[in-house]
């Protein structure tokens, strides 16, 4: 969203705070084909939140990935999300040129938890009705300082950010991609990650908020490797449902939905605020993804304390892939987690 560049294939890396996502899409005339993909696991506290604190150990991460997929990646489309970053959607007069942008600008000041003057910021007119001389605006912001420690990470790796975009949009991207937008339905695509969970809603179509929730699968992964007394490399096969045959699943279940209740009122908080806030008074549906949506008994139970119907997402629906690509793993398995770097490589590079 911040940078932009060319080329007729693109990757979309995700650094999350539990792992680090790659996938490489070709654009084609009939649509998209995966041509590299893989996923490698971070050292449980190497990010948190939006801060990195190992940072040798992302970019040794991050450049062993690369190798094990595709050495001659230079150029990547990243994306940002946290407490550094705001998204925001508003309603204005109807404006061009320069007065549009201070208008932008202005409305900018009022909304950013930080300085102005420190951010980064792009914008996306999402609609105009000039019968009422409005027209709605998409505002993304960054820290500059954020940003600028991001993308040297990404440049001390040997990498090319060509593209910043954020993860709402990433997530909304390859949504829109892969499904049919149905505008008589409000959809929230609710992305589990390890510590932030991001909502983003659709209604009559098109965006109309995003809002991120501070908890995520942290939690529950704490939980369950202190009630079991596991390494975190156990612990997050456990996570994975591949001890069901070395611990006790009662227990297991109990403890995740146990460790589950912040992350599922910080859920509901988020949807009661969207409610009020747009006066819709129904959200239709619940499309689930991270690494949040893989916790065994983690979908059944969110869906039984919201009530609302959830299917998981599988931002390969629309996508061509070589099986073999997945070795041992089925894509459908994995596929919400991919829904950030799936949704990063659908961006064409201008």
């Amino acid at each position: 969203m911040f940078l932009s560049g060319k080329g007729k294939s693109t990757v979309g890396l995700d650094i999350g705070s539990s792992s680090i996502k790659l996938v490489k899409l070709d654009h084609g005339k009939d649509g998209y084909s995966v041509s590299a993909i893989g996923i490698r696991e971070l050292p449980p506290d190497a990010i948190i939140g939006d801060e990195i604190r190992d940072r040798e150990a992302v970019i040794f991460n991050i450049q062993s990935l690369i190798d094990q997929t595709d050495p001659k990646i230079k150029d990547v489309v990243v994306s940002v999300s946290g407490h550094s970053v705001i998204t925001d959607r508003f309603t204005i007069d109807l404006k061009t040129g320069p007065e549009a942008e201070q208008a932008i600008l202005f409305e900018t000041e009022q909304r950013a938890p930080f300085d102005v003057d420190d951010v980064s910021l792009d914008y996306h007119i999402i609609k105009t009705d000039e019968d009422i001389n409005k027209m709605d605006v998409l505002l993304v912001a960054a820290r500059k300082e954020y940003l600028r420690t991001y993308l040297e990470l990404i440049e001390d790796c040997g990498l090319k950010p060509t593209v910043v975009d954020d993860d709402a949009f990433a997530i909304l991207n390859a949504y829109e991609a892969n499904y049919e937008v149905d505008p008589t339905r409000v959809t929230a695509l609710v992305n589990i990650g390890y510590d932030v969970t991001n909502v983003t809603y659709l209604a009559e179509g098109l965006f109309s908020a995003t809002r991120d929730v501070s908890a995520g699968a942290r939690e529950i992964f704490d939980a369950v490797q202190k009630e079991f007394r596991l390494n975190p490399e156990l612990t997050s096969k456990a996570l994975k449902g591949e001890m069901g045959d070395s611990i006790d699943q009662d227990m297991f279940k109990a403890t995740i939905m146990s460790a589950a209740d912040e992350l599922i009122s910080g859920i509901e908080l988020a949807f009661s605020y969207f409610r009020s806030q747009t006066k819709i008074e129904n959200i239709d549906w619940i499309v689930l993804s991270g690494g949040g949506a893989l916790i065994p008994f983690l979908p059944e139970f969110l869906q039984s304390k919201i009530n609302i119907p959830l299917e998981l997402a599988n931002p390969l629906r629309n996508v061509d892939y070589d099986p073999e690509l997945f070795q041992f793993v089925q894509p459908e398995k994995i596929a919400p987690l991919l829904m950030v770097p799936v949704g990063l490589a659908m961006r064409k590079n201008k």
